[in-house]
């Protein structure tokens, strides 16, 4: 199952991870840009048709105010036709240039200049003449007049233009000039091209500023998920996103503390079925190994609790202070008894397997300084010198009311132990994903051939001094049943000036 995590982790780094910011950002970009491109080819295709189409109705418009122009004959017979000022406004405002005349070529009136050249070419229109050398196109056509573009040969520039015969027998040629729209379009492509990029440039900067909102509690939740994914159930999900993204948040921050509580659930089930298994076959020569240290650690308090009890009931010794000797010792050596005894009864359950071992995360240094204010009064009396300078919390998985043991266990230890320059330093140091916690003290370092012995139950380097302080030989012994008991390591240096114990816990699940 390690192997396939391995595996997936190692495919997830070989895919390409293309930000959401810059997916949105080059998309709107390049939705700008099309937007561009399209606006100019349907100015380039279209624009021009369009043009000539709403021309060919203004030529139309304009040849049904044509019919409606009154023409008056004088006494000489010469035509004319007043022009209003409408009609000239609308020649000026659609670029028209138009003539009429009279079916024996007299002009009755015109707009616009270049009169005679478009009299001499309505005439041409007439008559049929020189169409060969000018390229026609028709756009509409009936009975009475002809739209079509036309490439004028003498001006070099091609015209929209209606020719025809009106109602009262007169000829008329309107035209307007195609180079215009033709300017318009290249000068609107130019206008589009620069504000574009203007735009684009905007917009770019409008969109980055608009994503890094939109995507931050996106990539929060990013990596509240590959914390999650650590078993890291201290990060939770903060921003505002104000939509469904917010709802999704919840349910990280619930799905986070789920995870965390099932866990430290399965942690538990898991370390009791493994020392279910592991006790199972030790357990009968562990009450028989019991019950044999038992009868000898007992056998000498008991003899001087009998002793002196009998030496009291005889009155051996009449005197208060004698009597009063012997009921501290008494006492004295049934306060060691009562503490032997709870002793074994906490190894007896570990070791036993009844003991039930709750998995939780804690925080180490915060559980080490706890136990040091609590031994403060004996750290005195001893005039010890006690070093620990973790400052940020480190998190570790275990049962903490275990652990708080183990380390009251060494602390104790050391400072019994001490000598010399009278210094112990604890520490908490990160090893990947386990800590090390180690307790070190000045004195005697410990002889080679004891060290494996040390986790024994009962046994005794020093058997005088352990008696001195009423140490048992029991404390080492709960230490290596709780620290396998959580299948973690445990163990002893020696230094060329003092003694350092230590155990390693875990950090985040495997």
């Amino acid at each position: 199952m390690r192997f396939f995590h391995k595996d997936s982790d190692k495919k997830r780094k070989n895919r390409k991870f293309h930000p959401l910011r810059r997916q949105i950002a080059v998309l709107f970009i390049g939705l700008l840009l099309l937007s561009m491109v399209v606006i100019t080819l349907i100015n380039g295709l279209f624009l021009e048709h369009y043009y000539i189409s709403r021309k060919t109705e203004v030529l139309k418009e304009a040849v049904e105010k044509l019919e409606n122009l009154e023409v008056e004959t004088d006494s000489d017979g010469n035509s004319s036709a007043e022009v209003s000022d409408e009609m000239f406004k609308d020649c000026s405002e659609n670029n028209l240039t138009w003539v009429m005349v009279t079916a024996d070529g007299q002009t009755i009136c015109s707009v616009g200049s270049n009169e005679d050249l478009l009299q001499a070419r309505l005439v041409g229109y007439v008559y049929d003449l020189d169409q060969k050398k000018n390229k026609e196109k028709v756009l509409q056509k009936n009975d009475n007049y002809v739209i079509q573009q036309v490439s004028d040969r003498f001006a070099r520039m091609e015209y929209v233009e209606s020719w025809g015969e009106l109602g009262n027998g007169c000829y008329f040629l309107i035209r307007t000039p195609l180079e215009s729209i033709r300017e318009s379009v290249a000068i609107s492509n130019s206008f589009y091209f620069y504000v574009g990029l203007g735009i684009i440039a905007l917009s770019g900067l409008v969109v980055w500023v608009i994503t890094k909102r939109i995507t931050k509690p996106i990539s929060e939740l990013t990596q509240l998920s590959t914390k999650m994914s650590e078993l890291d159930f201290d990060a939770k999900y903060h921003s505002q996103a104000g939509n469904e993204i917010d709802e999704l948040g919840e349910n990280f921050n619930r799905m986070s503390e789920q995870l965390e509580k099932t866990i430290s659930e399965l942690k538990s089930a898991n370390n009791q079925l493994l020392k279910d298994i592991e006790n199972k076959e030790k357990i009968d020569q562990m009450r028989q190994e019991f019950l044999n240290n038992v009868s000898h650690e007992l056998k000498t308090p008991i003899a001087l609790v009998q002793g002196y009890a009998e030496g009291l009931k005889e009155n051996i010794s009449d005197d208060p202070e004698s009597r009063e000797f012997y009921c501290d010792v008494i006492m004295d050596e049934a306060a060691k008894m009562n503490k032997l005894v709870k002793n074994l009864l906490t190894l007896n359950q570990l070791e036993s397997g009844r003991d039930e071992v709750s998995m939780e995360r804690f925080d180490i240094v915060s559980l080490i300084r706890g136990v040091l204010q609590s031994m403060d009064i004996m750290i005195q009396q001893k005039e010890a010198k006690v070093s620990f300078e973790a400052s940020e919390p480190v998190y570790v998985w275990a049962d903490e009311f275990k652990i708080e043991e183990v380390v009251t266990n060494y602390t104790s230890n050391a400072l019994n132990h001490l000598n010399g320059e009278k210094e112990i330093e604890i520490r908490v140091i990160p090893e990947d994903d386990r800590v090390r916690v180690t307790v070190f003290n000045t004195g005697t370092p410990i002889p080679e051939e004891d060290v494996p012995k040390l986790w024994n139950k009962f046994y005794k380097v020093d058997k005088a001094r352990t008696r001195e302080y009423g140490g048992s030989g029991i404390g080492l012994s709960i230490v290596k049943a709780i620290m396998e008991g959580l299948h973690q390591q445990y163990g002893v240096q020696n230094y060329d000036n003092g003694v350092e114990f230590w155990f390693t816990l875990d950090r985040k699940n495997d």
